[in-house]
């Protein structure tokens, strides 16, 4: 079945990751920024209390917030903040979604003393900490973690309606969505119940489910499980492998996902392509047009370069380089708003090129004409592209065409089409 998602796309996403903003009081005062660049959602990382580690998502208590964000207020006050944040971004159009997280806890989490009978246990019946695998070698041990038994524990029940009124908690808060955590790593039929209750509740209630890192299976698997939207891996693709545009074709038609040229979990973009910001901006783009979905997190837009850490980060982290594609931004955010094809993952079709060093390739649509050439220099020289009867082949059928691109674009389209794209520079022809 297809997902019911799409009808609330595109999902822009801007990642207000909240250590690096002084505290939840603080929050408002980036709503207009947030607007201006045309974002519609804004998602937040974990606020919860957290455990000895520090770590956002190492939860000691769901029901109070991380001093660090909360400041000198009460849980009881934070949550009013919370409350009328969410409302200011309702009054702008933005919607918010809460990361939850539920495969593991804290290993201080005031839980294990309540329900120990909720985690799970080794052989000497030692709560089990998480662990990261290269296959049966273990390869990282996260010990401030505590593994949930969400699947076969002795008091399930109990569990499952812990969760269910943790869900609950967030949607009268006034959330709209949550991004879930690692969603892979949580039984099917949990989330299929979360799911179900939550829309009960709120229909428009969304759920993003986070799949980096899966196996083709396990990600048809969180896609099943009733998921909204899933994260891709574009972010990783070369132009030139031939995974990404596989693992598109698998679950374009069944779910929309999310691009992004980084996320909390990732080094700066920033830093990886030492500030070539032509080449931040093709990354932008790119992600921006891939699929129904576009998330960057807060300073890509001033090409910050420090990494953000989920322990360590703090408001002296914030970065001045003299550098704002806020307005870049804003005019991709705003071709994902007004063309038909980048609202949805839309069919790709890539054209190889021998005589030249562009990427190229054809998005369309399965019900209607539209059309989007789309060509890629992600050289650092001139790259030419031509087509000596373009409205005859790859944009056949379209009766208008016209140059969207953010930087340079074309007044006129000629049907022998002829190209020298800049160093770093991507093209996008639309036809209707």
């Amino acid at each position: 079945m297809v997902s019911s998602a799409y009808k609330h796309g595109p999902f822009i996403i801007y990642n207000l990751f909240p250590l690096l903003i002084d505290s939840v009081s603080q929050w408002e005062s980036r709503l207009d920024h947030i607007a201006q660049m045309g974002f519609n959602w804004i998602y937040i990382n974990p606020f919860h209390q957290t455990g000895f580690s520090g770590s956002l998502y190492s939860v000691k208590d769901y029901y109070e917030f991380d001093q660090r964000i909360r400041g000198c207020m009460s849980s009881k006050a934070a949550e009013s903040v919370i409350r009328a944040f969410n409302k200011s971004a309702e009054e702008r159009g933005i919607r918010v979604m809460a990361d939850l997280v539920i495969n593991h806890t804290a290993i201080d989490c005031v839980l294990i003393d309540s329900h120990p009978q909720w985690y799970e246990y080794d052989q000497k019946g030692k709560i089990k900490n998480p662990c990261a695998k290269d296959g049966d070698r273990v390869v990282a041990v996260w010990g401030d973690l505590a593994e949930i038994n969400n699947l076969n524990s002795s008091d399930r029940d109990n569990l499952w309606n812990y969760w269910h009124n943790l869900v609950y908690f967030f949607i009268d808060m006034g959330f709209s969505g949550f991004r879930c955590d690692a969603a892979y790593q949580v039984p099917s039929e949990l989330w299929k119940y979360l799911i179900q209750q939550a829309k009960q509740k709120d229909d428009r209630f969304l759920f993003f489910g986070e799949t980096l890192g899966c196996s083709p299976k396990q990600t048809m698997e969180v896609v099943a499980s009733g998921f909204d939207v899933i994260f891709n891996s574009s972010k990783y693709w070369d132009f030139k492998e031939t995974w990404c545009l596989k693992q598109y074709k698998q679950t374009n038609p069944l779910v929309p996902s999310v691009s992004f040229p980084e996320s909390h979990d990732t080094q700066r973009l920033a830093k990886d392509l030492n500030c070539n910001w032509d080449r931040v901006k093709l990354r932008c783009l790119f992600a921006a047009i891939f699929s129904a979905g576009f998330m960057i997190p807060i300073g890509f837009e001033y090409g910050f370069q420090k990494k953000l850490h989920v322990v360590k980060t703090s408001p002296q982290d914030w970065e001045y380089h003299g550098v704002d594609l806020s307005g870049f931004i804003a005019r991709c955010n705003q071709i994902k708003k007004d063309y038909y094809l980048f609202k949805f993952d839309s069919d790709i079709h890539q054209i190889e090129i021998e005589y030249s060093d562009v990427v190229v390739f054809v998005k369309s649509a399965s019900d209607t004409a539209d059309k989007a050439l789309v060509i890629i220099n992600d050289t650092r020289h001139y790259q030419e592209y031509y087509n000596s009867d373009l409205f005859g082949s790859v944009l056949k059928g379209c009766s208008k065409i016209a140059d969207i691109s953010p930087d340079y674009p074309m007044e006129s389209i000629p049907n022998n089409f002829h190209y020298n794209l800049r160093p770093y520079q991507i093209k996008i022809l639309y036809g209707t």
